[in-house]
């Protein structure tokens, strides 16, 4: 399927490892024009080499971090500069620490909401006055299924992530007259580096081996596997194309069915 988004002009940040690469990959394979972005450059820089050996064009590089106040900003100027402006916008931060309530002091809380939450509406409000000026965006957040499903060891992400979702469904509602979609994808368990650091977290916590941690994810969901990085990009791809302009307002689960609700 051609998603009609050819030299459309795409910003995805923590692209440099897991779903944004992913996302990365599948964007640049329909010909988006790409910036990537993460907190490294070495990072990022093989990113890019992973990006051309898929078969997509060589994207540019913002090195930035998502977690530090004004950061936000400076990554969206940046990207305008270098592709002239921005047409898609993949919002990914890194995962907020696990752990229980009162395993998390208030430091913790307020540094992983500027990364999740707060630097997600600076960079959405870097860019939504072009998309409305061109009438025509698209708007996604990589958030998590614990917004449907709250994870008992990942309180801050089920916490902040639900909130970047009402934010979402709040944007959507106010900007779809401009031709813009805002859309949230809730990922399950993929074999990305964060889950591995999750499975560690989970294997001391439970007194097994990170194997057995893996094996109850699979069985948890419908498909009885873990995900693919690269299934999670071609949902995200559909998501930004012509294709999908009258989905918006959605938070979508791509995680094998583990979500057992109806909505």
């Amino acid at each position: 399927m051609n998603l009609g988004i050819e030299n459309k002009r795409a910003l995805v940040t923590g692209a440099s490892a897991g779903l944004g690469l992913a996302t990365a990959v599948a964007l640049s394979k329909e010909g988006v024009k790409l910036a990537i972005n993460s907190r490294s450059m070495e990072n990022l820089a093989r990113a890019s080499s992973e990006i051309k050996l898929a078969g997509g064009y060589e994207p540019a590089i913002v090195v930035g971090s998502m977690g530090e106040t004004g950061e936000a900003e400076k990554i969206a100027r940046e990207t305008n500069t270098i592709l002239g402006g921005i047409d898609i916008l993949v919002v990914n931060a890194g995962g907020p620490p696990a752990g229980m309530f009162a395993d998390i002091n208030k430091d913790t809380w307020r540094s992983a909401a500027e990364l999740t939450l707060h630097s997600a509406i600076d960079l959405t409000r870097a860019v939504l006055d072009g998309m409305a000026a061109q009438k025509w965006g698209r708007i996604i957040y990589i958030t998590s299924i614990a917004v449907r499903q709250p994870v008992d060891n990942l309180i801050i992400s089920n916490t902040l992530r639900a909130g970047l979702t009402g934010f979402a469904k709040s944007l959507s509602n106010q900007y779809g007259k401009f031709g813009i979609t805002v859309n949230t994808i809730c990922p399950g368990y993929h074999a990305t580096e964060r889950l591995k650091g999750l499975a560690d977290f989970q294997s001391k916590k439970q007194g097994i081996s990170t194997d057995e941690v893996y094996r109850q994810w699979a069985e948890s969901s419908a498909v009885k596997r873990i995900g693919n990085p690269a299934e999670f990009g071609s949902v995200a791809a559909f998501l930004a194309s012509n294709q999908a302009s009258f989905i918006t307002g959605a938070a979508i689960p791509v995680d094998g069915g583990s979500y057992k609700g109806l909505l």
